[in-house]
């Protein structure tokens, strides 16, 4: 799926123009207005360079979904932020802590908050250069740091399958919560007559509803209400769920020890998922240089400003949506949280689904549904723009409204054919999470303020950087190893086209 993803709509033209140009190239003149024509787009990109000394890495950037449009703010960065960072995965850090304990738990949940938190620091000041020149995909700023076959290898498939892949998943957490819904307001068949839904159906009626949305919004920063809406609902489902948790109180015989396991090596095998399961829960940083290309920038306001200010915002209320969703849903269910997608949510139909009012239970599934659509459209983008790169390369045109609903359709149909294929992708997530969003997230950026900014040789941003970065890497094999082994010993549940 991600070489599917990744090479057929990478474009060489691009790749080529990359390793062209270098920052002491000549750069193109950046500036707010959107051109409404190819004329007025040639225009823009030939704009005076007086204005000031910054400029587009790409000269197709004017026609491009990510970037066309310059004219974001803080708030509009934030919802973006909130929205591609906040997602169902989290519900299963209540299981993390079941296997971690308290002390332990917290401690790695605010470890990995925060490393998470300091690599963001440095791509939000990585996408800039010295120059002026902007970097607003992450593939850019990895080919420009490793250099054009190492940056493609490194950060092409982690890339793609972050977007690409989170896409398939919304489709099958979106349409499966569409069952969950169906079923719960209908009693499992009890209260209505007609026939429900397939977990197919429900996946094409979420797959329809997210490309009709998408068909409304030509680029990111168009997508910024759509995004508030996606921020409300993340924010709204997570407090419900722990709120829920708490208040509902805990089931009898609730333990907090780790449940014994049968050797050593399944001890530190749970521990390392645990860990695994942590770091996977924070998301969006292949799409961090992306939001910030929405913004405008100038030498007196250069856009590293307004998007620090939305990444501190956004990242506390994330923390105040993960941290009690973790402790809350540990308090009240201990070590008996299942381990499943959506533990803490299953974890409340399980134990509290007799007492809790069905119309609770689906206004939950209902906010879940729309926040996926929400979501889906950000990381959307992200293809779509690399879709677009071919066409614009070749052509040095922006890409006709027609072909850009043909794309949409295209990358629907395609993402709704994989999620109905393979509906037991999220079961893989942790193997392939390890070597895809692990590194991407916690050690990459690291290499690349080292490549990039170039630090004095064994001072402190040079030793933090290399040593998170080594971490980083030494972390992404563990995960793996320990999610290959626990598929080894539990089995896949390998239900090819019976979502």
């Amino acid at each position: 799926m991600e070489e599917g993803f990744g090479e057929a709509n990478w474009s060489t033209d691009r790749v080529h123009s990359l390793s062209r140009r270098s920052e002491s190239a000549q750069v193109i003149p950046i500036t707010t207005s959107n051109p409404t024509s190819e004329e007025d787009g040639a225009d823009y990109i030939a704009s005076s360079a007086a204005d000031w000394g910054g400029g587009e890495l790409n000269p197709q950037d004017a026609w491009l979904p990510l970037t066309e449009s310059r004219n974001g703010n803080t708030i509009s960065a934030t919802f973006h932020l909130l929205c591609s960072g906040i997602g169902i995965q989290a519900l299963l850090l209540p299981v993390a802590l079941a296997t971690l304990g308290w002390a332990w738990g917290i401690i790695c949940l605010s470890l990995a908050f925060s490393w998470q938190l300091y690599t963001i620091w440095l791509l939000v000041h990585l996408h800039e250069s010295n120059s002026r020149t902007r970097y607003s995909r992450y593939l850019d700023l990895a080919m420009i740091a490793f250099g054009q076959k190492l940056g493609k290898f490194s950060s092409l498939v982690p890339v793609m399958y972050l977007s690409a892949g989170t896409c398939v998943q919304l489709i099958i957490i979106g349409g499966g919560t569409i069952q969950l819904l169906i079923r719960t307001m209908c009693k499992d068949g009890a209260t209505c007559n007609a026939k429900p839904l397939t977990g197919t159906e429900c996946y094409l009626v979420f797959m329809c509803m997210a490309i009709v949305v998408a068909q409304c919004f030509p680029n990111l920063n168009s997508i910024a209400r759509v995004s508030l809406i996606g921020t409300i609902t993340a924010i709204v489902y997570c407090t419900m769920i722990w709120a829920l948790s708490i208040g509902k109180g805990r089931p009898r015989d609730i333990s907090y020890d780790p449940l014994p396991l049968e050797s050593t090596i399944a001890t530190y095998g749970g521990i390392l998922n645990a860990l695994g399961i942590i770091f996977l829960a924070f998301r969006g940083h292949n799409v961090i240089l992306e939001i910030q290309g929405t913004l405008p920038s100038s030498p007196k306001h250069p856009s590293h400003k307004r998007m620090w200010s939305g990444v501190t915002m956004s990242y506390v209320l994330i923390a105040m949506c993960l941290f009690p969703l973790a402790i809350g849903g540990y308090w009240a269910y201990g070590n008996k949280e299942p381990f499943s997608n959506g533990a803490i949510l299953k974890a409340i139909s399980q134990f509290h689904g007799h007492n809790t009012s069905q119309y609770v239970l689906g206004l939950i599934y209902i906010i879940i549904v729309i926040n996926c659509l929400t979501t889906y459209q950000i990381y959307g983008m992200v293809v779509f723009d690399n879709m677009e790169i071919r066409y614009t390369s070749r052509k040095k045109e922006r890409c006709p409204r027609w072909l850009r609903i043909v794309i949409r359709l295209l990358f629907g149909g395609l993402t709704f054919f994989i999620a109905v294929a393979f509906p037991f992708l999220g079961s893989l997530s942790p193997l392939i999470g390890g070597f895809t969003s692990v590194p991407l997230t916690y050690a990459y950026p690291c290499f690349m303020w080292i490549a990039i900014k170039k630090p004095r040789l064994h001072g402190g941003m040079w030793c933090t950087n290399v040593a998170l970065g080594c971490f980083g890497l030494f972390l992404s094999l563990l995960f793996v190893a320990a999610a290959a082994w626990n598929l080894a010993v539990n089995g896949l549940n390998a239900n090819f086209f019976k979502p």
